[in-house]
């Protein structure tokens, strides 16, 4: 039970989640006129590093083509 939580598509699926969330985060901070650039800019880069891992682990769970 316990390798289930740290599989691969288990990993994706909450990467995924959490990739959603930074971008309602991100939508909403860019309609506040009060919210803080550097915020602003580090969710933008945390983004930006799930997507690159979500990336990552897509292209491991997906077959191989031939060239």
């Amino acid at each position: 039970m316990d390798d289930n939580l740290h599989s691969l598509p288990r990993q994706l699926i909450e990467l995924r989640m959490e990739h959603a969330d930074l971008d309602d985060l991100i939508d909403r901070a860019l309609f506040d006129l009060a919210s803080d650039d550097l915020t602003l800019r580090r969710l933008k880069k945390r983004r930006l590093l799930l997507r690159d891992r979500i990336t990552r682990i897509e292209s491991e769970l997906e077959p191989q083509r031939p060239a």
